[in-house]
């Protein structure tokens, strides 16, 4: 009797801490839906004043902010293209080849990573005004490449640490020539990693304030238009807006995770009918 009590205090205590971890990370996400939907025009826009759609209206006559929003899903977009091909490319060099000074620049890879954005964001700086590059949309981009490469790297070795040569091998034996071989053996054997580190730096890239407050010249992005909004506090449609991308968000996640769940039953049948 005493163990049945023990273990169903233990499983009320688990499910209780689940239930506030999951409120600590959903709680803040909810209350900006809510406040997108508040009818209140009165600054810091938190009382209650009852619900409305018409932020979600007049989201669309928000220039300014659209146009932040627009020129974050360019930055992104290609910074990530960039960024996935620079480190997918620097990822198979590091692994084929060997040469002096590897581990030194295996090490220095860690920088971007580990060092505060805020110095990150002033050393950029310093030498965009050093070789005389005007701020703005180019500045941008390639600040963002710069802390976004490191994470490809990162993904595509950690794919590369299970990979077989020997099928590079079979297929250059078979008459392939390597550009061949690159495209249709190592890419698609690679591709989780390519993929997984490019949703990374899209996210990071999306996501990115402090580097891009640096860099940014007269360019506005959607996060540095929130933090300029907190000030006087952030406005219903702003929160229209972030709703409106964490439905975009869900539906993705949704549509990914249903074509990961097919594949698992076709290949769960297979294993089946090959049983029987």
């Amino acid at each position: 009797m005493k163990r049945k009590k023990r273990e169903r205090a233990r499983k009320r205590l688990g499910a209780l801490f689940c239930a506030l971890v999951y409120l600590f990370l959903f709680l803040p996400i909810s209350v900006i839906v809510v406040n997108s939907t508040n009818a209140t025009t009165s600054k810091p826009y938190l009382s209650w004043k009852g619900f409305t759609l018409d932020w979600y209206v007049e989201l669309f006559d928000n220039s300014a902010l659209l146009e932040s929003f627009g020129n974050t899903m360019v930055i992104a977009l290609v910074s990530t293209l960039l960024a996935t091909v620079i480190g997918t490319l620097g990822a198979v060099g590091m692994y084929r080849y060997k040469f002096k000074g590897k581990n030194l620049l295996d090490g220095l890879l860690y920088i971007p990573v580990v060092i505060p954005e805020i110095v990150l964001g002033i050393s950029l700086l310093t030498i965009f005004a050093l070789v005389d590059i005007p701020r703005g949309m180019l500045t941008l981009i390639l600040a963002h490449v710069t802390f976004c490469v490191p994470y490809v790297i990162f993904n595509v070795r950690a794919r590369l640490a299970g990979y077989d040569s020997s099928i590079e091998e079979a297929s250059l034996d078979l008459g392939a020539n390597r550009v061949r071989t690159f495209f249709e053996i190592t890419l698609p054997v690679l591709a989780p990693g390519i993929a997984g580190g490019a949703l990374l730096a899209f996210t990071l890239s999306i996501d990115d304030v402090i580097i891009s407050y640096f860099v940014n010249g007269q360019t506005k992005t959607f996060p540095l238009k929130v933090m300029e909004s907190i000030k006087s506090g952030v406005a219903p449609d702003v929160n229209a807006l972030s709703t409106l991308i964490l439905l975009g968000t869900i539906v993705l996640v949704v549509l990914t995770q249903s074509d990961l769940l097919k594949v698992k039953r076709k290949v769960k049948k297979r294993k089946k009918e090959e049983i029987l």
